[in-house]
């Protein structure tokens, strides 16, 4: 698995000058699975290569969700888009978002969820992830429960929680699910 440009964004309008070598070389490592998370969704057809069809089967584009005013600008996008693999990214979930109007199983793999990290950090609630784990069982979509955030509510307690444990504070709460 190569994570690409994953302290960037590769749809971002400075990648344009580099992006059809990146696209060749990935075409040929047909071997090789290639993963890219964006928030820029909406430059997807523009920066598609001359040969993508309906996508390359060693790409997996993730679209990336933070609050309710994204998911009804990018999913929509997003899920018209020719994409073979698709993953939503509610990261740094910000506030209760709402999938269920996206029918995301018939067409999305995962969703991964998580807060945001930082000094500034703003809180996440457990409870808006359990709603997002919640529709994943129901529409049989893979969850992935990946970070607390350093600012974490549960049963309305605000937790600080150091970098270091966020990953492990969210495998602690047992609710990743893999679908059937």
């Amino acid at each position: 698995m190569i994570y690409t440009c994953f302290t960037s964004d590769f749809f971002v309008e400075n990648a344009d000058k580099w992006r059809t070598e990146a696209w060749e070389m990935i075409r040929l490592r047909s071997d090789l699975r290639f993963m890219m998370i964006t928030k820029r969704i909406d430059r997807f057809y523009e920066s598609l290569p001359e040969d993508w069809g309906d996508g390359y089967d060693n790409v997996t584009i993730c679209c990336t969700v933070e609050n309710q005013d994204r998911v009804d600008y990018r999913l929509p996008l997003y899920k018209a888009a020719p994409i073979k693999h698709k993953i939503i990214i509610c990261e740094p979930l910000l506030e209760r978002i709402d999938l269920s109007a996206y029918n995301i199983g018939s067409w999305v793999e995962q969703v991964v969820v998580g807060g945001e990290s930082g000094y500034y950090a703003r809180p996440c609630d457990f409870d808006w992830v359990m709603d997002l784990h919640n529709l994943c069982v129901e529409q049989d979509v893979s969850f992935w429960f990946k970070q607390t955030g350093a600012k974490f509510v549960k049963d309305g307690k605000l937790y600080d929680i150091n970098r270091r444990l966020q990953h492990v504070q969210a495998r602690k709460a047992g609710i990743n699910y893999t679908r059937k």
